[in-house]
């Protein structure tokens, strides 16, 4: 199928500036359009599972329409560039991993050294006008690849998270505000929310 796209500067709109984080989400979402033949995502016909809480996650968002608050996109905090996107039917499921080569510090390995400047306070003008640099041939080379030279996409067997559930509210005996009854805690015989809840760790 063709696969339709908005523009990136549409996205970029909606997440608030342009980076390196915001493509990568861009070309992720193009790729799991392209192999599950699908389109955007108006109820909860497709579901995104997202390995990490980048800006990627934006992009996939605004493009899938897998979104937090609809319960079609899932976090699982791994802190790696990987998505899952599965269609509800059980047809298909792909996973896409963001391949080592095509990282940032690959590419431009200078990037390394003048992160750890800047990270230090020791950067210079030049450091920044290079950094500026680096930031936008990214974005240029993330938005012009081929999407196999980006990602890593293999087909995998769909496991389907549980639909979307509408919990009861019910109110926190310490702070009075609503708390889901799903991530309600019980406290001295009380009903309390995560937040007032007094948590028993014995240290580890």
């Amino acid at each position: 199928m063709t696969v339709k796209l908005p523009p990136f500067e549409e996205v970029a709109v909606f997440h608030g500036h342009i980076c390196p984080g915001l493509a990568f989400g861009y070309r992720a979402s193009e790729y799991a359009k392209e192999c599950l033949n699908a389109d955007r995502s108006e109820d909860e016909e497709m579901v995104a599972i997202v390995e990490n809480d980048a800006c990627m996650i934006d992009a996939i968002q605004y493009i899938t329409g897998c979104t937090m608050g609809k319960g079609n996109m899932i976090f699982r905090d791994h802190g790696k560039p990987v998505y899952t996107f599965i269609l509800r039917n059980g047809e298909k499921a792909v996973r896409i991993a963001q391949k080592p080569a095509f990282g940032q510090e690959n590419l431009f390995p200078d990037v390394v050294d003048i992160q750890a400047r800047m990270a230090e306070g020791t950067a210079t003008d030049a450091d920044r006008a290079r950094m500026q640099e680096i930031r936008t041939e990214m974005i240029e080379k993330i938005l012009t690849a081929p999407l196999d030279e980006i990602y890593e996409c293999k087909e995998v067997k769909p496991e389907l998270p549980e639909r979307a559930r509408i919990f009861r509210s019910v109110p926190c005996a310490v702070c009075g505000e609503p708390v889901s009854e799903q991530k309600a805690r019980v406290q001295d015989g009380k009903i309390v929310c995560i937040p007032c809840f007094d948590e028993y760790t014995r240290g580890w």
